[in-house]
Parts: structure tokens; C-alpha cells; sequence
């Protein structure tokens, strides 16, 4: 029950995110610019304020990392198998082989914030630092053949990695913001996470459900199922206990990143199978993710 009482208003807000953009009337450009202002200052607010008051103990938490590293080469290299397994254009592969691995940061750490507070989030914070670079690189090396744009830059000055170093050689340094700017980050991670769940919800499309459907459907299940299983696996040969197993695991169990779909737009792939799997990856884990959770005990 505490999982659903978690659970439930994260998905709740997603939902009126959907609700706010069908009816509320607010222009399209809206949306976008929510999206950065979430994206550069609310998120690595959070991060930052997380991971500056955190005590991390790198001894203990270098295991989560490892386990973290392997199943996300386990996602690249079975997003990768789908290229063999189905007869998917480049450009739709190109852009879907990010759903084995690309997570949903927004609802990653909203869930681990309510499971375990502070340390469920510096936990999360810390993966992320670590995760998102390679989740990065290996979108971008596959999209690659339509870039123009400088994305290594892009990856360097990621504004979630930079507050996540920030927030890490803050607690390592043992320094400490004056009050006034502490209390200033807090009230902007108060804010963040709301807002990131909010735009979630604005941001599912359903464009591209009848499409690929081999494609479609091996992306969402080797996201919710498959990973999120290699994970618990890998955690448990790795000794992990308590909240650094659970936030492994949740991290292998999130749904597909909407980033996902941005960056397939950008780099000229085709979006639309892309987008399908983001929402059903949305809607299904309403389901898969409470199963994993309760299946660890929480």
C-alpha cells in the first residue's frame, strides 16, 4: 500500500499534465519553454541541493554504480539486437533503439524521494551523473549519420551532469551554501518535481501506435521487463541491500525518457514509433513499477 500511495500521485500529475495540455488552453510554445526552464534551472536546483547535504560513501555506493554501468550495456546491446530482429527502416531504429535503455528522470526521482527521502535521491542523483552521459553518447553514436550539431558539447555542459559534479565535490569539500542560497535551491526543488510531472504528461503523443509493432512493443518490454530484472539480478550478485538496490532497480524500471523523442526530431530520425513508445511506456508502468517495488519488499 505504500508503494501504490507513492506511485499513484506521480502518475496522477502526469495526468494532469495530458489534461492541462488538451484543454487548458495554453499556447504550444508553452510547453517547450517549460521543458528548458525544468530542464536548466529547476532539476539541477534538485540535484545539487540532493547531493551538497548528502554524505556519500563512495565505498558503499560504487557496487550500485557497477551494477548501474552493466545493465545499461545490457539495454544498449538488446536495443541494438532489434536491428536484426525486425525490419524496421534506419530511421525508425535509429530513433526506438533508445527505448531499451533512456529513462525518465522526472519520475525517477519523484519515486525516490517519496520512497527514501534525501538519500533515495542523492542515490538517484548520483546514477544519474553517472548514466545519463552514456545514455547520451549511445543515442547520439546512432543518430549520428543526421547530426549537425555539436553534441559532445552538448553532453559536457549537460546542465543535470554539471549540478550533479557541483553537488558531489560540495559534499565531498564539506562546504555548505550561505543560508539564503540554501534555502533558494530548496524552494526551487520543491518546485521541480511537480513541474517535471506535469511536463511529462504534456508530452506524451500518440502518434505511431500502429506502426512497427515487432519494434514497438520488444522496446517497451525490454524496458519495463527485461532491464529492470537484470538489474535485481546483478544487484543481488553485487550485494546490494537496502536503498541502493531499490534505487537500482527502480532506475532499470522507468519508463522511456521523452529526451528520447526531442533528440530523434533533432537529429533527423523518425519520431512517431519513438513517441508511441514513450506513452505506452508511461501508461504500462502504472503497473510494472509497483510490481517491482513490492516484489523487493517495499
Amino acid at each position: 500500500m505504500a508503494v501504490v500511495q507513492v506511485i499513484l500521485p506521480i502518475f496522477l500529475l502526469i495526468l494532469l499534465g495530458t489534461a492541462m495540455r488538451r484543454w487548458f488552453g495554453l499556447s504550444q510554445e508553452f510547453w517547450p519553454q517549460l521543458d528548458r526552464l525544468i530542464y536548466y534551472i529547476f532539476f539541477p536546483a534538485l540535484l545539487f541541493s540532493s547531493l551538497s547535504h548528502f554524505q556519500i560513501d563512495f565505498g558503499a555506493a560504487t557496487p550500485m554504480l557497477m551494477v548501474a554501468m552493466l545493465y545499461m550495456g545490457a539495454g544498449i546491446a538488446l536495443g541494438y539486437i532489434a536491428k536484426f530482429l525486425f525490419s524496421a527502416p534506419d530511421k525508425v531504429f535509429s530513433a526506438t533503439f533508445q527505448s531499451a535503455f533512456r529513462f525518465n528522470s522526472y519520475v525517477g526521482l519523484a519515486i525516490a524521494g517519496g520512497l527514501h527521502g534525501n538519500d533515495g535521491l542523492a542515490a538517484i542523483g548520483l546514477l544519474m551523473g553517472f548514466m545519463v552521459p552514456v545514455a547520451n553518447v549511445a543515442s547520439v553514436l546512432m543518430l549520428a549519420r543526421h547530426s549537425e550539431s555539436h553534441w559532445l558539447k552538448e553532453i559536457l555542459l549537460n546542465p543535470l551532469i554539471l549540478a550533479t559534479a557541483g553537488g558531489i565535490a560540495f559534499s565531498l569539500a564539506g562546504l555548505h551554501l550561505p543560508q539564503m542560497f540554501d534555502k533558494t535551491l530548496g524552494l526551487l526543488s520543491q518546485a521541480s518535481l511537480p513541474m517535471g510531472l506535469i511536463a511529462v504528461g504534456a508530452g506524451l503523443r500518440i502518434q505511431g501506435l500502429h506502426n512497427h509493432q515487432g519494434t514497438l512493443w520488444y522496446g517497451v518490454a525490454v524496458k519495463l521487463l527485461a532491464l529492470p530484472a537484470i538489474a535485481w539480478g546483478l544487484g543481488v550478485w553485487f550485494g546490494l541491500t537496502s536503498v541502493y538496490l531499490h534505487i537500482a532497480v527502480l532506475m532499470a524500471a522507468l519508463p522511456v525518457s521523452t529526451v528520447a523523442y526531442v533528440l530523434a526530431k533533432r537529429m533527423g530520425a523518425e519520431g512517431d514509433t519513438i513517441a508511441a513508445q514513450i506513452m505506452l511506456s508511461t501508461l504500462v508502468s502504472v503497473v510494472t513499477l509497483p510490481l517491482w517495488l513490492l516484489l523487493m519488499g517495499l
